[in-house]
């Protein structure tokens, strides 16, 4: 049987309602809606839990700021591809840099690629010509945004050896 993390999932859930709190804190952007804290949030889920905590983090995340009106559709690729995608190049690399590009990757380009089939299926053909060329864009700031909040606060816990007692502490 596989063994469960309480302590895992408490802060996945923590994170989870940042991201959704952090949500009221967002700017339209070419039909997007950005969100840089949803970013920040993806990245510390990569750091802190692991890329399926991420991406389950993400996931719920969006699906609360549906629910409540507070994101588009878009939040579910503009959030899932940069989460897995961090996740899997930390659990991998252990880079922060690295972990920050893969999100910025994922979300940006994958989750912007990924915009486009959702925007056909939603919104309409007329939408989704527009949508291949202009989600790629607000992603990216979005994503950029939250990626730098999440590296100015990473970067210094790691600086004052916060961050491997917070790893640590998560594995146990």
């Amino acid at each position: 049987m596989r063994h469960t993390n309480v302590k895992k999932l408490a802060v996945a859930s923590v994170l989870c309602a940042v991201a959704v709190v952090g949500s009221l804190f967002s700017f339209p952007v070419l039909g997007s809606r950005c969100a840089p804290v949803q970013h920040m949030v993806n990245i510390f889920c990569a750091v802190l839990l692991g890329p399926g905590y991420g991406l389950g983090a993400a996931f719920a995340a969006s699906l609360l700021r549906n629910l409540l009106g507070l994101g588009s559709l878009m939040a579910f690729p503009g959030s899932m591809f940069g989460a897995l995608l961090c996740g899997l190049v930390y659990r991998k690399t252990h880079s922060l840099p690295a972990t920050l590009l893969g999100e910025v990757f994922g979300t940006s380009v994958l989750g912007g690629l990924c915009a486009w089939p959702v925007a056909i299926f939603f919104t309409g053909e007329e939408a989704a010509n527009v949508a291949f060329y202009a989600y790629i864009v607000p992603f990216l700031i979005s994503t950029a945004g939250g990626a730098v909040i999440a590296a100015v606060v990473l970067f210094s816990c790691q600086r004052a050896g916060i961050l491997r007692s917070m790893q640590e502490s998560l594995e146990r």
